[in-house]
């Protein structure tokens, strides 16, 4: 005999409860507090489409962001910080002093000996900016007037799986929201046929590992993670219809599945149910909409010249890069592209000249295809990696190949349009290109300068999980206004 007690099967949240019982007066009052606290936004700011349609905190200067990362570590030193006393002692102990005791990797710490290593690539002033470069870069020394190169960047992170995570997820711990997700949950998406969260890696690269976390929504509601486009004829897996399967009777499925969570929202609002539908939708207008959205025969052969003849390969970085230029037309939020093999513990030289010839025309060009359209002023484009390389050698030295090790304590990246300001160089390393002299920037400093472009305040984006509100910075990180124009 069944139990009394199981006639009252039909479960409520708290929320639930309050909006039902008492005229509806404890909903009220729950509702007033979530917004004062900021925790209702999730809720709050929801369209029919599902997506979060939150406003931003202050006029934005960006609308879209462009992520470049450059996964390994490029080498700061090779490229853009320019250290001729590392020439001139070429060979020779890293002194103490300068050292001043900081830890290494284990790949280098057991070294009998840490000899400086100065660059074998020679390096020239660009532009009205002056901004130094080496040879490797080419086609970047002609748009370093719009490029800011931010050369006081650090980390805690000395590792890669850390660093990358840290620097995509303001942790080193995985688990938390990328950096793409908290743009998704903060200010929503500008088209609702496409993903506002795209990812595409380079095609045929090796080196560290790219876990799908590193774009994943962590706690917050999976429909901000990111969504991954492969060079491949069907771009996101699962997407198109089973065999047998037509468009209408697609609908109508999705339509009948709407219907069945309307009949349970009414007697249990879930969440989970209310998130699931809004990406079957999603997927549904991304059938029709991403085919037009990744077909670069559209492109005029004027454009391929601009990004090169490697544009013309599916998968390849300069592919990827022209189609983050085709998905920023289309609105979409955040585009994160990665491309691996900046490890250079041994062949420096030939690594880095290998990697520049892959990447630089192309990153180049971007700037440039962005610029001629109109779209560079409100387009966010960052270029980098998770952390620096060191000024000694790792393993045997010659005057023309060794190896660099990680160093988290200075780095290099770029960014351009945005908001930022054109054609400066901030913070500053030491003559030996080992520690930071000038303007330190930390990457919570740069998570939360990147989100104040967007037009959002760092300490005002959170999310309410386990107890605790959340946010990208944690409790740190402090905007760079010097760099805003």
């Amino acid at each position: 005999m069944q139990h009394h007690c199981l006639q009252y099967a039909a479960a409520h949240s708290r929320r639930d409860f309050l909006q039902r019982f008492g005229l509806g007066l404890g909903g009220i009052a729950l509702s007033d507090l979530l917004a004062r606290q900021g925790l209702a936004q999730e809720n709050s700011a929801e369209g029919e489409s599902g997506m979060n349609v939150g406003a931003p905190h202050f006029p934005a200067k960006a609308k879209r962001v462009i992520f470049l990362f450059q996964s390994g570590g490029p080498s700061q030193l090779d490229l853009f910080d320019y250290k001729p006393v590392l020439n001139e002692r070429h060979g020779t102990e890293l002194p103490d002093s300068v050292r001043g005791g900081q830890r290494l990797t284990g790949m280098s710490a057991n070294q009998a000996s840490l000899p400086l290593a100065g660059s074998t690539f020679k390096f020239q002033q660009h532009g009205e900016s002056g901004a130094w470069l080496s040879e490797t870069l080419p086609h970047l020394s002609k748009v370093v007037d719009d490029i800011c190169f931010v050369k006081s960047l650090h980390t805690e992170a000395i590792n890669h799986g850390p660093g990358v995570t840290f620097i995509q997820t303001g942790s080193m711990l995985p688990g938390r929201p990328c950096l793409g997700s908290w743009l998704q949950y903060g200010l929503g998406t500008e088209n609702q046929d496409l993903p506002a969260f795209v990812v595409m890696l380079t095609k045929g690269k090796s080196g560290q590992p790219l876990a799908s976390r590193l774009w994943g929504n962590g706690f917050l509601p999976s429909r901000y993670q990111g969504v991954q486009f492969r060079p491949e004829k069907d771009p996101v897996l699962y997407l198109g219809n089973p065999g047998g399967l037509a468009a209408e009777q697609r609908r109508h499925m999705l339509d009948a599945l709407s219907d069945l969570s309307q009949i349970s929202m009414r007697t249990n609002a879930d969440p989970l149910i209310e998130n699931n539908i809004a990406q079957y939708e999603l997927a549904f207008r991304m059938q029709q909409a991403i085919p037009e959205a990744v077909d670069l025969s559209e492109e005029s052969e004027q454009t391929f010249e601009l990004y090169g003849e490697a544009a013309k390969t599916p998968g390849t970085f300069a592919a990827n890069c022209l189609m983050a230029r085709r998905l920023a037309e289309r609105g979409v939020r955040f585009i994160q592209l990665y491309h691996q093999d900046w490890d250079h513990h041994g062949g420096v030289p030939g690594g880095v000249r290998n990697e520049c010839k892959e990447t630089d025309q192309a990153s180049a060009a971007l700037i440039t295809d962005l610029k001629q359209r109109g779209m560079l002023e409100d387009t966010l484009v960052i270029w980098g990696g998770e952390f620096g390389r060191t000024n000694y050698c790792q393993g045997k030295i010659s005057a023309e190949s060794f190896g660099r090790d990680h160093h988290p304590r200075c780095f290099t990246i770029w960014m351009a349009g945005g908001g930022v300001k054109p054609g400066i160089s901030y913070g500053e390393t030491d003559e030996f290109g080992y520690n930071i002299a000038s303007n330190p920037v930390h990457v919570h400093d740069l998570q939360a300068t990147i989100l104040a472009l967007l037009g959002i305040d760092h300490e005002r984006l959170t999310y309410r999980f386990q107890g605790r509100r959340f946010r990208l910075t944690d409790v740190h990180g402090h905007v760079v206004k010097d760099i805003l124009a």
